[in-house]
């Protein structure tokens, strides 16, 4: 026992001698201190999911909308004039001060005027405006304008993470958050809601025409309106302009005023063969379309088409729907000969149609 209590003994005095040598010839010992364990640092703290920096590079192009117009009060027995205001949402889409919004947001208005984020109000100019797509392209001249992050390439996928930033009932800028529940085509031949990207983020009155943007606060669309029908609550079904789509008509508005679309007069149904039989499955894959009338003097007519005639190509190149083969017609120009590629009776034959301008 004697021994033991020696040995221990003699061990803390070495020890105690060593570190009173290390403290006397190394000074940073005596600063060192050892390191104290919890269960928090144990588990890293995960940062909370923000969509702020999107919001950050996004916003700032996002301008108010403010109209008014003048027009006949239909209810006074004598002629009198009454002042209509509207609201609205923009996006600024080029720093030579091209603003994109909703037709409907300025449609029928005398007086325009954009509110931007850094406190400038701007009276706008109508440049043109597009009632199928419910577009419509305002210009304002100042200096140093915010323009909205855009990617051409950018595909926007469903279930992708989207924001929608605008002015909803006039109560300032307001951030909606939900995910693109389908997505719409980018053609111009969009006729409804069909064509149109469909998301669950909350479009109010104020929020058309603002900017649907993704998780990076790149723009996939424009607002546009809610689903509604009538008798019945419908929640959760909104609607926004594909980005492809927005810019195609902005452009065509800037450099001409207005939209054109051609046609060849032609109507038909998906089939899956070249027996003519009906795709019904969104898992099939389309043969073509297989044309159910054609209109008298038009140009398919013109070009020799019939009714049982299957469409398979447009000049050259295979269409995945129906919707994208109007789409590719609508936005050839007018008086464009197309090639298009039919089976007749199992024969296949190339004819040659004029594409012409659809009026309304």
């Amino acid at each position: 026992m004697a021994k033991f209590l020696y040995f221990v003994l003699k061990s803390i005095a070495y020890g105690l001698a060593l570190a009173f040598l290390l403290m006397l010839f190394v000074p940073s010992f005596k600063n060192l201190s050892l390191p104290i364990f919890s269960q928090q640092d144990a588990v890293e703290e995960h940062r909370a999911v923000s969509y702020a920096r999107a919001v950050r590079r996004a916003a700032p192009a996002v301008v108010n909308v403010y109209t008014r117009s003048t027009l006949v009060d239909p209810r006074s027995l004598r002629p009198r004039t009454i002042e209509r205001q509207e609201l609205g949402s923009g996006v600024i889409m080029s720093s030579q001060g091209y603003i994109l919004t909703n037709y409907h947001v300025v449609y029928g208005a005398d007086y325009i005027e954009v509110a931007l984020q850094d406190g400038r109000t701007l009276e706008a100019v109508l440049i043109g405006q597009d009632e199928l797509t419910d577009l419509a392209v305002l210009y304002v001249q100042a200096e140093n304008l915010p323009v909205i992050p855009q990617d051409s390439e950018l595909e926007p996928q469903v279930g992708d993470v989207v924001l929608a930033i605008g002015n909803p009932l006039n109560l300032g800028q307001t951030i909606t958050q939900g995910i693109i529940s389908a997505n719409g085509n980018t053609g111009l031949s969009s006729r409804g809601y069909i064509d149109f990207m469909r998301m669950d983020a909350a479009i109010n009155r104020g929020n058309s025409g603002g900017a649907l943007v993704n998780s990076n606060g790149m723009l996939v669309g424009i607002n546009a309106a809610a689903f509604q029908l009538e008798n019945q609550d419908i929640q959760g079904i909104f609607f926004a302009i594909p980005y492809q789509l927005a810019v195609n008509v902005m452009q065509k508005l800037i450099k001409h005023g207005r939209v054109t679309r051609s046609h060849l007069g032609v109507s038909g149904d998906a089939v899956v063969n070249a027996a003519g039989d009906r795709l019904i499955s969104s898992g099939q894959t389309l043969y073509g379309l297989s044309i159910t009338a054609v209109n008298a003097n038009g140009p398919a007519a013109e070009a020799g088409l019939q009714v049982g005639d299957i469409l398979t190509q447009i000049d050259g190149k295979r269409f995945s729907s129906v919707q994208q083969a109007l789409n590719m017609i609508a936005e050839t120009a007018p008086n464009t000969a197309l090639a298009l590629t039919i089976n007749r009776s199992g024969q296949q034959l190339t004819v040659n149609a004029i594409a012409r301008e659809l009026r309304r």
